[in-house]
């Protein structure tokens, strides 16, 4: 999240205030559950937003995309379906959703790639490669192989597994190299209206150390994204000038509540 300072003359007086510029982005891959035990057809939905906020709903176009399991490659078939950009919004933005049939044990590793956001506010364009990790029909091998994204996370944490109350544990990789000492931006899909102290309170950052290990204790149940901040260098702009290109590594997890015997 970027601010800058404003000066306004009220009254004859200068008051100083901070604006948002932006926040912080996340491309949602969502399916239905991450646990599979009976062959199934299941949705999986793709938006760009900010999740903890419930918008706004950002423009994006997926440019390539894939379900990796067991070593094969599965390609999705998305259809295209047009979402306020605010809720009560006139203006539409594209959202994806695909179904899923499942009828096959195994690690489904799912990804999105999408075309590069131009970001007027931040000068900068943004970058997401999304996946989320489902457990079919009782088989959990290869849920930490990697899938060759040029910006991946790999959980080091059974992704499909857990408890809120646990550390989530993961390495970043871009291009292919460990990310050292880079921002990982953490955030609840927020379904349930959960209201923050304050605004520092709505993305969460962790950073990786010098080898990209990071890891976040999640502190409630529901879907949890976590968005490393690579550098993919740059791009031309709608202008025609170079500008920075953030590369992010974005990965989906699940967190469940708490059995009622031990709460």
């Amino acid at each position: 999240m970027k601010k800058i300072l404003k000066n306004v003359i009220l009254g004859g007086s200068i008051l100083l205030f901070s604006t948002s510029l932006a926040k912080a982005h996340f491309l949602l891959l969502k399916p239905t559950t991450d646990n599979i035990d009976r062959v199934k057809t299941i949705k999986i939905e793709a938006k760009f937003t900010h999740p903890m906020e419930g918008g706004p709903n950002m423009d994006f176009k997926i440019i390539d995309s894939g379900i990796f399991v067991r070593g094969e490659k599965i390609k999705p078939n998305w259809k295209v379906k047009l979402i306020p950009s605010m809720k009560g919004s006139k203006n539409k933005v594209h959202m994806y959703i695909t179904d899923l049939k499942i009828n096959r044990p195994g690690v489904y590793q799912i990804y999105v790639d999408p075309a590069p956001y131009f970001e007027p506010a931040e000068e900068k364009f943004i970058k997401q490669i999304t996946k989320v990790c489902i457990s079919a029909l009782g088989m959990e091998d290869g849920w930490d192989k990697p899938i060759g994204l040029k910006a991946e996370i790999i959980p080091l944490v059974k992704p499909f597994a857990l408890w809120e109350g646990n550390t989530f544990r993961g390495r970043v990789f871009i291009n292919g190299k460990p990310a050292s000492n880079i921002d990982v931006e953490v955030e609840y899909l927020n379904t349930k209206g959960v209201k923050t102290p304050a605004e520092s309170f709505v993305t969460q950052v962790v950073k990786t150390d010098e080898n990209g290990y990071f890891e976040y204790t999640i502190p409630w149940a529901g879907w949890w994204g976590f968005s490393a901040l690579g550098d993919g260098g740059t791009l031309k702009g709608p202008d025609g000038k170079e500008y920075p290109l953030e590369l992010d590594a974005v990965m989906w997890v699940k967190a469940y509540p708490k059995p009622k015997e031990v709460k």
